[in-house]
């Protein structure tokens, strides 16, 4: 039996007291009765010794245990997606602490004291390892909890910045003023949009070279960008939709386990010489330019939505439609008294409600991307993006502050509708390690009795989610956890954030509301990578790319005015020659 169990365990001196009591009077009944009771404190691994000297065999179980339900309409598969925001910055902070303790280790004490100061990577390791509780990284805590795990994660990452500013000072042999644009989801970075030239290091935490697209915001009209052999790099400049007038953007070609390190200066040249994106509305396709020819994309003319998605290289084509929709979330009915709220999903009717039927669209492109602009409402746009070297599509979605005005609830999906023959069967991965079989309204080891046909097929996606039949799949990576699921044949969906007006009595004690700083409600933007291959060759790039995507590059700015320092540290931790050359470029 297990000491304590929820909300229970709270002063160890009664809990103890009471427990020893207990302890007493049950083995005393052994000398009274002769019971075959005996009571004792013990620990998991005490327990498992002793059930195997008893040489006992028990059932193993194989299956899932999601999706998990406490009643018949009471599945908890809501927190899958609960506080999209935080679960987006939990995946960056596991990824900022991966480099922090890899430079740490690379660099030995020139990281813990160097010329930024005195740090380590303790403090942001610490924060991470509680916002793994459960009532963390699940978006189940009250709202002052969470701004408090926030909190946390915001100060380590504040040591960690000090770790890689000193690593990055051992390794260049100069003292820089480095700066880390940690606001670029809102396009602002005001290192690059106020100074005439600064230099951009990118590290690759991954054991193999990536080529990672640099969006900074900027204010200047053009700009040089040089790499880390001095050679000139394809570089657009391009109106932004932050607060910086304009975005410079650059391919980067990063080493593996290493840095390269670019240099951006700002020219004074005509606005009219230099400005090449291209603007249309109502765009009808975008594809890939011909050197690569990786993909096409297809938009419905009519509604402004995706219409179909061609992998020009294999030569397969997928009419596929893709929008957003949202479940009104149940307040309870006669059925159940059961609402929606932070842990439990339970929309009040099976088919969601689509945000609109028609998009307001334009096509934006240059010689590094081709973006389609889709408008769906005042609280929901996306951003269609093919780069013209990348072999995936990516869906950049802005969802908020959801309204909630009309006394509705609403928890949002992206969902993608295609001729798929799927028989019920979808696949989900399990913490990024592997990939689990679904099979809708199905349960391996027991008979199902479905009473939820939405919330009870819904199963947590951390890194992918895909649907196929004979010829094709259809794959899409999230870049934080959500919950997804296969409702229909040949339809995929993903719930990407959910804005609720109940609490569901799971012990929140307050509705998933997440009112912001405006008390408006909160804005969150993410990015869905879309694939589409054959069943043999897909798990070729959705496993390589969604470890990209969750140890993606790290990039540092710096002012360029660097001064000559060399670091004291023992020669034993100092790297290697041969390392160093590997690091910088």
């Amino acid at each position: 039996m297990t000491m304590g169990s929820d909300f229970q365990y709270e002063n160890a001196i009664p809990w103890f007291k009471n427990m020893d009591k207990l302890i007493d009077l049950v083995n005393a009944q052994v000398q009274i009765n002769g019971s075959k009771v005996n009571v004792v404190y013990s620990t998991p691994s005490c327990y498992l010794t002793a059930l195997n000297r008893a040489n006992l065999s028990w059932p193993v179980k194989m299956d899932d245990f999601f999706p998990y339900a406490d009643g018949a309409h009471m599945f908890w598969t809501g927190y899958f997606t609960s506080r999209a925001a935080f679960k987006r910055y939990e995946r960056l902070s596991n990824n900022f602490l991966q480099v922090c303790n890899q430079l740490e280790a690379l660099t030995g004490p020139a990281a813990t004291h160097g010329p930024y100061g005195t740090s380590s990577s303790l403090t942001l390791r610490r924060a991470m390892g509680v916002a793994q509780h459960h009532d963390a990284v699940t978006g189940t805590a009250k709202q002052h909890v969470n701004d408090d795990y926030t909190l946390r994660l915001y100060k380590g990452w504040e040591t960690c910045q000090v770790v890689i500013s000193n690593a990055l000072s051992s390794l260049t042999g100069t003292k820089e003023s480095f700066t880390f644009c940690n606001l670029l989801n809102i396009s602002v970075c005001p290192t690059t949009e106020a100074a005439k030239s600064f230099n951009v290091f990118v590290y690759n935490p991954l054991g193999r070279a990536v080529t990672w697209y640099i969006r900074l915001p900027v204010n200047g009209v053009a700009y040089t960008v040089r790499g880390p052999s001095g050679d000139a790099v394809t570089s657009e400049i391009r109106r932004d939709q932050g607060n910086a007038e304009r975005e410079l953007m650059f391919p980067a070609q990063v080493p593996p386990l290493g840095f390269s390190k670019f240099t951006v200066q700002k020219m004074a040249t005509q606005e009219r010489f230099f400005i090449r994106t291209k603007k249309r509305t109502s765009p009808t396709k975008m594809e890939n330019k011909v050197r690569y020819n990786y993909y096409r994309v297809e938009f419905d003319p009519e509604t402004g939505l995706i219409s179909g998605i061609h992998n020009l290289q294999k030569g397969i084509s997928l009419p596929l439609t893709q929008s957003f929709y949202w479940y009104n979330a149940s307040i309870g009915n006669a059925d159940s008294t059961q609402a929606s709220g932070a842990y439990i999903f339970r929309p009040n009717q099976s088919n969601p409600v689509p945000v609109t039927h028609n998009v307001r669209s334009y096509l934006v492109q240059n010689s590094l991307v081709q973006e389609v602009y889709q408008n769906f409402s005042s609280w929901c746009s996306q951003v269609v993006r093919l780069y013209s070297d990348q072999p995936y599509v990516e869906l950049e979605w802005t969802l908020g502050p959801i309204p909630v005005g009309d006394h509705l609830g609403k928890e949002v999906i992206s969902r993608f509708d295609s001729e798929l023959q799927t028989n019920g069967v979808f696949y989900t991965d399990a913490n990024g390690r592997q990939v689990l079989q679904r099979r809708r309204d199905f349960r391996e080891t027991w008979s199902l009795v479905q009473t939820e046909p939405v919330a009870g097929n819904y199963y947590p996606v951390n890194s992918r989610i895909y649907i196929k039949d004979k010829n094709m799949q259809l794959t899409v990576l999230t870049d934080r956890s959500q919950g997804g699921s296969s409702v229909t044949d040949g339809s995929l969906e993903l719930m990407v954030q959910r804005r609720l007006l109940y609490d569901d009595a799971r012990g929140v004690g307050e509705p998933l509301l997440e009112f912001g700083q405006y008390s408006e409600g909160i804005v969150v933007r993410g990015r869905h990578l879309v694939l589409l291959d054959t069943p043999q060759d897909a798990a070729d790039l959705h496993r390589t790319l969604a470890l990209q995507e969750y140890m993606s590059p790290q990039i540092i700015l710096s002012s360029g005015d660097g001064v000559s320092y060399s670091s004291k540290q023992d020669p034993i931790s100092q790297v290697s020659e041969a390392m160093l050359q590997r690091f910088i470029r």
